[in-house]
């Protein structure tokens, strides 16, 4: 059961690996970085903004200091997600107005990952407003997703996948409301992490409008890595996480998943539903016991609904929507309210899987279009279906608050199709264990 994956070079902690050996300088390390962004990025436009000589700059000093033992990351090259700031690069979240807006300090993300010997080559493309399943904008054009140019590497982190997927980079770092890790992830082949809420620090990641201010981190929202293997996830997430984390060291072979392909608010493409179905029926011949159904799961057209609407009020900041309506203080507890229920649903259901099994989106990688992929009909199945509503499996995971790990699990017609592995809150590190195990066993 195999998936097209682009490249063979090495990820994360095998770059620190042999750069620890001598194999190769943090110098030498970013100079092929650099030198594969140069011969590949014409064709993807994932790394919209080069720090390239910094980067050099930065490496050659890593080179002439030694290896440091305490930092994880010592040598390695990776990009960043455009939306975080980066101390004097541009952060504009795809608008022309803030083209010029040029960040004072790193994000929290940035320095920790520093802070570990990670060099940062450049950031990746976004969406204006990170709001959308693919990476185009006005001020860097849009992104191609690396399988078919033809088609979104999806969004808002799609320049973050595309680059990883393609081998420019063995990591990035994204950010995730709307399935904007989990997505790119799918889209593109590679493994994505959405953290638990509140597990990864924000600061720093504030939108262009409100530059200079201590913004809050708002609801739903989170960062977590892109990569091309669980090992590298799990590194970074726990360099980055502010809350400690222990995993249950539970095998897969003693779990109980419950699989769901079916959501009311959206139908699942036979492009998605297969790949995941094969998935699925290997790992029950490997023994993981899987139910397809429980009275456990909540009334998920219910959830998806009050998803949206928290969504909508959180992407505005509280802005009036398109009705014209301002939402009042008394509606946004109501929401917390109706989201703690769901919480609660979650945990209890819980109790009794270890792991829910389910798509990241009802799609593959879509076509480029001029509109956003959530304002127009997307076609499911050969009819068209609202695009707002392809929402339902991102917000399967983050409006309950949970974590989910994306690992590539098949493809139809080349193109490749993830899966979710969801657990509960603050779970992060056993979800990452299971899609780890999922795909030694998928794919060996």
């Amino acid at each position: 059961m195999g998936y097209p994956a682009l490249t063979d070079k090495p990820g994360a902690i095998a770059t620190a690996t042999a750069i620890r050996n001598g194999e190769m300088s943090p110098y030498e390390a970013v100079e092929a970085a650099i030198a594969r962004i140069e011969r590949l990025d014409a064709h993807i436009n994932a790394v919209v903004v080069t720090d390239f000589d910094r980067a050099l700059e930065r490496a050659r000093t890593l080179t002439d200091t030694g290896f440091a033992a305490d930092q994880p990351l010592f040598g390695v090259p990776m990009t960043i997600k455009e939306s975080f700031d980066v101390e004097g690069l541009p952060t504009c979240w795809g608008h022309q107005a803030y083209a010029d807006n040029i960040a004072k300090a790193d994000a929290r993300v940035v320095s920790l990952l520093k802070g570990a010997g990670a060099v940062i080559l450049g950031k990746t493309n976004v969406p204006p407003d990170l709001a959308d399943w693919q990476s185009r904008n006005p001020v860097y054009g849009r992104t191609n997703n690396p399988h078919y140019a033809g088609r979104s590497p999806g969004g808002s982190s799609g320049g973050a996948a595309a680059a990883v997927a393609s081998g420019m980079v063995a990591c990035d770092f994204g950010t995730d409301i709307g399935g904007s890790v989990r997505v790119p992830a799918h889209f593109c082949g590679i493994w994505g992490h959405k953290s638990s809420w509140g597990l990864v620090p924000l600061q720093g990641h504030v939108h262009p409008q409100l530059a200079g201010r201590d913004a809050h981190d708002g609801a739903l929202g989170i960062a977590g890595p892109l990569a091309r293997n669980a090992a590298d996830l799990r590194l970074l997430v726990e360099l980055t996480r502010s809350v400690p984390l222990q995993a249950s060291g539970k095998p897969l072979k003693d779990c109980r998943a419950l699989l769901l392909l079916d959501h009311p608010s959206c139908p699942t493409d036979a492009a998605v539903r297969a790949p995941i179905e094969a998935a699925a029926a290997e790992l029950e011949r490997a023994g993981l016991a899987i139910d397809r159904a429980s009275e456990l799961v909540p009334d998920l057209a219910t959830e998806h609904a009050e998803y949206m609407r928290m969504l909508n009020v959180a992407m505005a900041r509280g802005m009036p929507g398109p009705g014209g309506k301002r939402a009042s203080a008394s509606d946004w507890f109501d929401m917390l309210d109706l989201q703690a229920r769901s919480e609660n649903a979650w945990a209890r259901l819980f109790a009794v899987y270890d792991f829910v099994l389910a798509p990241p989106a009802p799609v593959l990688a879509v076509e480029h279009s001029e509109g956003r992929v959530f304002d127009g009909p997307v076609m499911i199945n050969g009819t068209p279906q609202p695009g707002g509503s392809t929402l339902c499996w991102a917000g399967l995971a983050t409006y309950p608050n949970l974590p989910s790990t994306v690992l590539p699990v098949g493809e139809t017609g080349g193109l490749p199709c993830g899966m979710q592995v969801i657990s509960r809150r603050w779970a992060d590190l056993d979800c990452i264990a299971a899609a780890e195990s999922i795909g030694t066993i998928l794919h060996g």
